[in-house]
């Protein structure tokens, strides 16, 4: 079966895109592998309606919201090639099946890359975390810190002293004396001990070690880690891409569409700026793109 679009990727981008496309009646095979990016977080905040609610419970119920339409297939599977066949997109799954399609919509997201320090990783998503808009609100005016993990790091601690005290842990890396004086002026401590580990009680952080056996106590950490792209399909296709200062990024239009007819992106493989909103925004827009693309192009 040719499908009018094989959406890859089934998060929230995705799913806001199947969701369109199902409503225009048009034939939608939606790939994913079950892992969406905010599978760790407990709680999400910053969408009407949902705000504190559990993503993962918020995806399933997008999901079968999506699947209750005839014209849209869910395969629990991943895409490892595709390639233009014509006038249509051909896409060969980890299964070894084929699928083609008149239209093909990424949306397979991107993965954190998070520091290799003891503690970061069982406390992701819970009280250590990236995003002051999406999880700051709950731990204001508590101890905050900062950890200096990429070029983002400083203007990450700038911002997030407007939740609470703040430190910067440096981590062993240096400051300008104009971002020194910069932290200075909003009242950011700057601790230039590196970083040993960080300990809590179950995913609630409560200290951070740094080297010469000093410990602080700290109940939320923000970190601002690289990340990279879930698949290499928008390279197999030749997609244009750009590489900003947390990692690589698929270059669209303001219809969603990439540098190659007939594919579109959405959600946090073409922005920096990451949250559900976008994401659900980015799949509405390529969707209507998709929908506009398949209409016209045939009448031309």
């Amino acid at each position: 079966m040719q499908y009018d679009t094989i959406i890859i990727g089934g998060s929230f981008a995705g799913l806001s895109a199947a969701l369109y496309l199902a409503r225009a009646r048009k034939s939608v095979c939606v790939l994913d592998t079950g892992a969406p990016r905010n599978r760790f977080a407990v709680e999400s905040h910053g969408f009407f309606a949902q705000d504190g609610n559990d993503p993962k419970a918020m995806l399933e119920t997008m999901r079968a919201q999506v699947a209750a339409y005839p014209t849209v297939t869910f395969l629990a599977d991943a895409a490892v090639d595709a390639s233009k066949k014509g006038i249509a997109f051909a896409v060969t799954l980890r299964s070894g099946a084929q699928l083609t399609g008149k239209r093909l919509l990424l949306a397979f997201g991107v993965s954190d890359i998070l520091p290799e320090t003891p503690g970061i990783a069982e406390h992701w998503g819970a009280s250590v975390i990236h995003c002051p808009y999406c999880h700051g609100y709950e731990y204001c005016d508590r101890r905050l810190g900062v950890l200096n993990v990429s070029p983002m790091s400083f203007h990450q601690a700038v911002m997030i002293s407007e939740w609470g005290p703040t430190t910067f842990y440096l981590d062993g890396g240096a400051l300008d004396t104009a971002q020194s004086d910069g932290l200075a002026q909003r009242g950011v401590r700057i601790e230039a001990a590196r970083v040993e580990r960080v300990t809590g009680d179950g995913r609630n952080l409560s200290e951070i070690h740094l080297v010469g056996s000093q410990r602080q106590r700290l109940d939320a950490l923000f970190i601002g880690p690289r990340n990279q792209l879930n698949s290499t399909i928008a390279a197999q296709l030749g997609c244009a891409t750009t590489t900003g200062p947390l990692g690589e990024a698929v270059t669209v239009n303001e219809n969603q569409m990439t540098s190659v007819a007939g594919v579109y992106a959405a959600g946090d493989i073409t922005r920096m700026a990451h949250n559900i909103t976008f994401a659900c925004a980015d799949g509405v827009m390529a969707a209507m793109a998709i929908h506009r693309s398949l209409v016209f192009d045939a009448a031309l």
